[in-house]
């Protein structure tokens, strides 16, 4: 009887299932560490902003259709906020809001009247409450029946 040589046994099968589980593993641990990432929404009241987009664009491009801009110069040494007007608008009644928005932090948005005086039409604020860094300014207003809207970065040091 002829006896055959010993088979030597192939490691693919060994291979493949290592590969499998390595791969397992890395998908379980990707899961977790996704369902360990905060995803909050930056504003709670985001689904209601994104349906009022249509109004925000109409608003401004008024606003970028006025015969000058609406100022908004940031005085660091002064630490202050002034807004100013075009004077096109001066004479009408003119209501609105600002809203100061921190990308980085949620808690210290807030939100303060409009209301312009003077010749031109201006309003200034102190910024001497704000936290230094990166905030958005939403200025959002009404001169008689036509709305406006204005959106500015500051940087305030």
């Amino acid at each position: 009887m002829v006896s055959s040589p010993p088979r030597s046994r192939s490691r693919w099968p060994l291979a493949i299932g290592a590969a499998f589980v390595l791969f397992a593993t890395y998908i379980g641990l990707m899961v977790q560490h996704a369902l360990r990432t905060s995803v909050d929404l930056v504003s709670p009241d985001y689904y209601q902003q994104e349906l009022r987009y249509q109004q925000r664009m109409e608003a401004t491009a008024r606003t970028a259709a006025l015969p000058a801009p609406v100022q908004v110069q940031l005085e660091a040494a002064a630490r202050r906020l002034r807004l100013t007007l075009p004077p096109a608008l001066a004479g009408q009644p003119v209501r609105g809001t600002l809203q100061f928005f921190r990308p980085a932090d949620q808690r210290l948005d807030f939100t303060l009247p409009f209301v312009p005086a003077g010749q031109p039409p201006q309003q200034v604020l102190s910024t001497r409450a704000l936290r230094p860094g990166h905030w958005r300014l939403r200025l959002a207003f009404s001169a008689g029946p036509q709305e406006y809207f204005l959106e500015r970065e500051l940087t305030i040091h």
